[in-house]
């Protein structure tokens, strides 16, 4: 057996105990895959970590930057109160049509406010609207943009909340100091932020599984 076999083996045992099948979530691969989005959505047990992290968290706002078919979106969502809130962003028009069919199957579009376009013009513009500091903050879209993303992050939080940034590893390329590719630099430039904030107090986990090998930053908002 291969070892990323191995690794995908170790994935369906875990998500087959502790994810059990979702209609709402099984429609949104679906409807995902028929669309054909890029098949780089969280998978089962990721989605089912950023559920308990909001859920630790006690979250009743979210930010996330990155929704793609919204399957994370859902995830985070179901965790959230009745008056939560959580704010999606999509550069894409087509894949935000896709996000906002699947939230609305789930149940979820009162909760979700998805916003199309490039990030880094529609975190100014909710800046702009002084909404209420988000308790969690998943960032998810691409990585060259990781420390601007992270920068905004940390305008719109406050003291105790949660950072997440997915797809850290890059297999690896983010420890070679030749990989000069954008999504690697921007990857670093994150992480070094996290480590030399001031507010910020973070760590970086090393995953394997049915998406290969990868890894996440995870980082708390100290003041």
């Amino acid at each position: 057996m291969s070892e990323s076999q191995l690794w995908e083996d170790v994935d369906a045992y875990f998500i087959s105990h502790l994810t059990p099948d979702d209609p709402a979530l099984d429609a949104a691969l679906r409807e995902s895959e028929a669309a054909q989005l890029p098949p780089v959505n969280v998978t089962a047990n990721q989605g089912k970590l950023l559920q308990l992290l909001a859920q630790i968290q006690g979250a009743r706002t979210i930010l996330e930057i990155g929704t793609l078919g919204g399957y994370s979106t859902i995830w985070m969502a179901r965790a959230l109160p009745a008056d939560g809130r959580l704010v999606t962003l999509e550069y894409s028009a087509r894949h935000a049509e896709v996000a906002s069919r699947n939230l609305a199957r789930a149940g979820l579009d009162a909760l979700v406010d998805v916003r199309v376009g490039p990030a880094l013009e529609s975190l100014p513009k909710l800046a702009d609207e002084n909404p209420a500091p988000f308790d969690l903050v998943f960032i998810d879209a691409d990585k060259g943009n990781n420390p601007h993303y992270l920068e905004w992050a940390l305008k719109l939080t406050s003291t105790g909340s949660l950072i997440v940034i997915d797809n850290v590893v890059r297999e690896g390329r983010v420890a070679d100091p030749d990989d000069t590719a954008d999504d690697v630099r921007g990857t670093r430039a994150a992480i070094e932020l996290i480590g030399a904030h001031p507010r910020l107090s973070g760590t970086a986990i090393q995953t394997v599984g049915g998406k290969g090998y990868d890894g996440f930053a995870l980082a708390r908002v100290l003041a």
